[in-house]
């Protein structure tokens, strides 16, 4: 597998053994014009999930991206994640950009206690200092900075 250095959205990327002549021909040019500009990559054997397409089901690719939170001492991960599927038979780019798409991720497990690397204390908003404005920027601050005076 063969990737763009800039590249993004799985835009650009070559999967070897599913090309063609004149495609790998092609890369080969670019190559050899900018050896800098390419990554190479061992293919990665996603899994496959019965997906829904339509009225059937059949399988695609997936991955699991996990998310990890980051308060600036801990890094911890949170249950459940996104899982990204490539939605066209047989293909191996789940990026939404190239036809992917997404599936429900579910945790099922039950734990009496929290996991060694969550977080112990519940997480509130910061009080605003009198006259003064959210630490945060956004939407998201400016409303919550509104429901906050109500």
């Amino acid at each position: 597998m063969l990737k763009p250095v800039d590249g993004a959205g799985g835009k650009g990327i070559v999967i070897g053994p599913q090309a063609s002549e004149e495609t790998l021909t092609n890369l080969r040019k670019q190559v050899e014009k900018d050896p800098r500009g390419w990554i190479a990559q061992r293919p990665v054997a996603l899994s496959t999930s019965p997906t829904l397409l339509g009225d059937r089901v059949a399988p695609r690719h997936i991955d699991l991206r996990p998310f990890a939170v980051n308060d600036g001492n801990e890094i911890w991960l949170v249950p459940g994640g996104l899982t990204r599927v490539a939605l066209p038979e047989g293909a191996l780019v789940v990026n939404s950009s190239q036809g992917g798409g997404s599936k429900d991720t579910w945790v099922l497990a039950h734990h009496s206690e929290p996991a060694p690397s969550a977080p112990r204390t519940k997480i509130v908003p910061e009080p605003r200092e009198a006259g003064g404005s959210p630490r945060d920027s956004g939407p998201a601050a400016a409303q919550l900075a509104g429901q906050q005076q109500q």
